[in-house]
């Protein structure tokens, strides 16, 4: 074995060389400190045992090596990973994606502190936008970002924290990253970015100047729909203090150690999949974007998208998202829905299955047991979102028209 090769299985940067791939499926785990077990063993302990009182303390030195809420070795594989692949010095991994912006935001904000975020978010980030930072004194300010020069307006001498996702949930709306955090920086404020819809094998946030990035492992990272997550990455001082302060004693939102093995699985074929995933979308946003029954529909590659220019920037290829809406809207919507034989209706999205998604009608549902439920902002009663999996490209087309054939 070469010494790049025990580098890069070690966790060191010997091997930064090697492809995107390769360092998926090899970086940070070396087989020769597992019982030479080729996949990383689940550790399913939930304290550690030491064999003096030196060695208690030396773990505890090392940073909270003592419990299973603070430190597991399959999660900490997992980070290792993660954070080389994003291009980031340090990672976190957590239970969900909502996890990781709580613990993101709870760790960095204060009592009057500010928070600039763009208008459009996640439905779940919305409400701990809306309901739940308020409550601990911390100032929202949604924003329309993508026009950047918005931010000189809206940063103050209290802003602490940038925040968008890019592509925006639900419509793949397309932020330009460098343009934001060269704006915000500028003002000494740090930038995050959520790149859930991309995943590090079609964009890397942090090489377009942001501070931190947010995954759902639960999408695409995992893959296949069996396990929930959220993941941190980025400076070292940052990700320590988000690991003391947010994991430790204010969320103790611990990622179970048998979801980041079957993580750190979905990770050695992730940019697969994106692949296929982004080919397979790209061939159904063009044919939708064709059929006589179809508004509008929104996909960062194709042509007619606003963020096109700005996409071909900072990703490599579109992803799997796309939105559209019916010329028949939201009873439109209804209608095609029960006729899919293929689509599975389903919230998430990354999964091998492909999802399909009308927002307003869950939303309407929603209603009846909390009237303040709303869609976010720019998404309409007409708006379906689907998730386009790794099934054949063609039965996918033909379950959209089989659908539409009722309009």
């Amino acid at each position: 074995m070469t010494d790049n090769k025990t580098s890069i299985l070690d966790g060191g940067h010997h091997g930064d060389g090697l492809g995107f791939d390769s360092r998926a499926i090899h970086y940070g785990f070396n087989p020769v400190d597992f019982g030479r077990a080729v996949q990383p063993p689940v550790f399913l302990t939930s304290t550690y045992g030491f064999e003096s009182v030196e060695a208690n303390e030396a773990a505890a030195a090392l940073g909270g090596r003592l419990y299973a809420r603070e430190y597991n070795p399959t999660t900490e594989i997992l980070e290792k990973r993660l954070a080389h692949l994003e291009g980031a010095e340090a990672g976190l991994v957590v239970s969900t994606g909502m996890a990781a912006f709580g613990t993101l935001v709870l760790s960095l904000l204060s009592q009057g502190d500010e928070l600039v975020v763009h208008k459009t978010l996640y439905s779940n980030t919305i409400s701990m936008i809306e309901q739940g930072l308020p409550r601990f004194g911390i100032k929202v300010v949604p924003v329309d970002l993508s026009q950047p020069s918005n931010l000189d307006e809206a940063i103050t001498d209290k802003t602490r924290l940038v925040y968008f996702e890019t592509p925006v949930n639900p419509l793949s709306a397309i932020l330009d990253i460098e343009a934001i955090a060269q704006r915000a920086h500028a003002r000494g404020v740090k930038v995050a970015v959520d790149s859930t819809f991309a995943s590090p094998a079609l964009q890397r946030p942090i090489e377009h100047g942001a501070d931190i990035v947010l995954h759902s492992l639960t999408k695409y990272i995992n893959g296949h729909g069996d396990a929930l997550g959220g993941a941190l990455l980025g400076d070292a001082e940052t990700l320590h203090k988000l690991h003391e302060t947010g994991l430790r004693y204010i969320t103790g939102a611990t990622l179970s150690p048998h979801s980041a093995f079957l993580i750190l699985r979905g990770l050695k074929t992730l940019s697969l999949r994106m692949d296929r995933h982004s080919s397979s979308a790209l061939t159904i946003a063009q044919m939708l974007e064709a059929h006589p029954a179809v508004g509008w529909v929104s996909y960062p590659f194709l042509d007619s998208h606003s963020g096109k220019a700005v996409a071909q920037k900072q990703m490599s290829q579109g992803s799997g998202m796309l939105a559209f809406g019916l010329k028949s809207g939201f009873d439109g919507a209804r209608k095609i829905f029960d006729r899919f034989q293929l689509l599975t209706r389903a919230v998430s999205l990354g999964d091998t299955d492909s999802l399909i998604y009308h927002p307003a009608s869950i939303m309407r549902a929603r209603q009846a047991i909390r009237a303040d439920a709303h869609l976010v902002d720019g998404v309409g009663d007409d708006l379906i979102r689907l998730s386009v999996g790794l099934e054949n490209v063609e039965d996918l087309v033909a379950d959209l028209r089989g659908a539409m054939q009722v309009l």
